[in-house]
């Protein structure tokens, strides 16, 4: 069995500056060992342990889709010591990931349904996972209609603008992009918060589930609109990636009642939540 504390050595093979800020950089990195590689199976919702040695490591969600073989894909937020670190590395670079960790979103309980993915900020990584997912032609087949909401603060802090732009064109997807406010005049796309919109362009309840991630603050005010709008709260799925940890639940700082963010989650449905005590 792998020693669950042990990361796997990799190279960093590309990084992508995705915000006008700069604050954001997406890491495409690359095994060592193609053993490695075969034995880290994932599905779009975990998430992994970045690590540099001397630094330390820290969770991020796998932005990467199980579909897209040779490379993880990894989009971190500069905030802190690790991360600060991460953006000074160089492609060419070395450093670990531990995982996959945690669970997924419900992709069996899903299929033959109407999916709709909300998304703000820089959390749209597991999602834009989801999508990459779904769109593939061996699933495609497998999920009835798409319909993305996501939204930033200005189109500068968007991700994935290229594939924003492509899955836009695309006739099996329902794009709806947004931002909190815009002086470009080339925005051609919604100005609202992500709940305004949600409320304006989701699609019938009827047959559907309804995958939200984004800031505390987004998922507060997105969750009241969903269930006017008629989602169940057994198919309304979110992701609690702001509490997790040490990705095995060793740590203790993860816990929401009994559950564990880092080993039974960070992905739950609102009704597996109404159960546990009002901590997230």
């Amino acid at each position: 069995m792998k020693n669950p504390y042990l990361p796997y050595p990799v190279r960093i093979h590309e990084i992508i500056t995705e915000t006008q800020d700069r604050n954001l950089k997406t890491f495409k990195l690359v095994f060592l060992n193609p053993d490695d590689e075969a034995s880290f199976v994932y599905m779009p919702g975990q998430f992994a342990e970045l690590s540099v040695a001397g630094q330390g490591e820290v969770p991020i969600g796998i932005a990467s889709s199980p579909t897209e073989k040779g490379y993880l894909m990894f989009t971190v937020n500069r905030v802190g010591r690790v991360t600060s670190y991460l953006h000074s590395m160089k492609p060419g670079d070395v450093m670990g990931v531990r995982g996959p960790l945690g669970n997924w979103y419900p992709w069996d309980e899903m299929k033959g349904k109407n999916v709709v993915i909300i998304g703000g900020g820089f959390a749209f990584t597991t999602l834009r996972s989801s999508i990459v997912w779904m769109l593939d032609p061996a699933h495609r087949g497998d999920y009835g209609d798409i319909t993305v909401v996501y939204g930033a603060r200005n189109p500068g802090m968007l991700l994935y603008r290229d594939e924003l732009v492509a899955w836009e064109q695309r006739d099996d997807i329902t794009m709806h992009l947004t931002v909190d406010a815009t002086d470009d005049p080339q925005w051609k796309y919604n100005v609202g918060f992500v709940p305004a919109v949600t409320k304006e362009k989701a699609p019938s309840a009827e047959n559907a589930y309804a995958i939200v991630c984004g800031p505390p603050i987004m998922i507060k005010f997105t969750l009241p609109v969903l269930a006017d709008l008629g989602f169940a709260p057994e198919r309304i799925i979110t992701s609690l990636e702001m509490r997790m940890k040490c990705g095995i639940g060793m740590c203790g700082r993860c816990n929401i009642g009994t559950e564990y963010v880092c080993k039974d989650g960070p992905v739950f449905s609102m009704k597996k939540l109404a159960s546990l005590p009002n901590e997230y």
